[in-house]
């Protein structure tokens, strides 16, 4: 029990500072709004009543963490899963271009850290337009990518998973390339010295190398493929996912769904997350080795 509270005790802890923060900017926040409602309706209310209700505005400028805890229960648990203002459907339709931008990204980021390791050429080439590549904003990008495959016929899910790919592919190349690097020159030697070729080199001591590299590198691009697939909805006009709902709720000035949106995403991001690492172990004990 000892080291379970150990790891709960400080992030609850965190956890309850943060929510009593939220309320307090809750309240300095939304309290202008209420003043002019207050005066409107002649009304002079004692503080904790004005408290009160700054913390039960409809549109309110920051909402409260209840109301954003209630949104997220009614449209997670009280909504059919097909409907439109359900998260979990919403948050489906975001994961699945996840996914499959993650998937791409995963495999272009591997074969480009194979041939940078591999190939000098690409190492001076190839390496700095990859890094360059990811200063241009993706709100920049995503337009482009959209319009461009649009007029080739291409829409749907392949565009958003293609911004995804952008996104995650970066981490998971600059990892597995520090990874496949990452045998010492003792033990490359003594590939050579039992004549070991370049395959048996590579699958025999490179790639279990960089195992523990590639895992952690796609932990950073499972997420960064969830923001893109969020971005890639945006300019879509795109009417379910993650990006849609936060555009509607923008839209319409409905801050209360937005920030219960935010809560969907971050939980899929977490869960996501959670799941890559756990994958990673299950690969390393596979391949014997012992747990941390």
């Amino acid at each position: 029990m000892d080291p379970l509270r150990a790891k709960i005790g400080p992030v609850a802890t965190l956890l309850a500072g943060l929510v009593v923060v939220w309320y307090v900017f809750a309240v300095v926040l939304n309290a202008p709004f209420q003043r002019d409602l207050d005066r409107r309706a002649g009304e002079t209310p004692t503080t904790m009543e004005f408290v009160a209700r700054t913390l039960s505005q409809p549109k309110p400028t920051l909402p409260a963490p209840h109301q954003v805890a209630q949104n997220f229960f009614e449209n997670t648990f009280l909504r059919k899963v097909n409907s439109n203002r359900s998260l979990v459907y919403n948050s489906w339709v975001t994961l699945s271009s996840t996914l499959l931008g993650f998937a791409f990204g995963t495999a272009l980021g591997i074969l480009i850290a194979v041939g940078i390791v591999h190939v000098t050429t690409l190492d001076r080439s190839l390496m700095p337009w990859i890094i360059a590549s990811q200063t241009i904003p993706i709100l920049a990008i995503a337009p482009m990518i959209i319009v461009v495959l649009a007029a080739v016929g291409i829409t749907g899910l392949i565009p958003k998973a293609l911004i995804s790919t952008y996104l995650s592919f970066f981490p998971v190349a600059v990892g597995m390339v520090k990874g496949l690097r990452s045998p010492e020159l003792m033990h490359l030697d003594l590939m050579h010295t039992y004549n070991a070729g370049r395959a048996q080199i590579f699958w025999k001591l490179r790639v279990p190398a960089s195992i523990p590299f590639l895992f952690a590198s796609m932990k950073v691009a499972v997420a960064a493929s969830l923001v893109g697939a969020i971005v890639g909805e945006l300019p879509t006009g795109a009417v379910a996912g993650i990006g849609a709902k936060l555009l509607a709720g923008a839209y319409y000035s409905q801050t209360i769904d937005i920030w219960a949106v935010l809560v969907a995403g971050s939980v899929v991001a977490a869960l996501l997350v959670a799941a890559v690492g756990l994958a990673g172990r299950i690969v390393e004990r596979a391949m014997g080795g012992r747990p941390a």
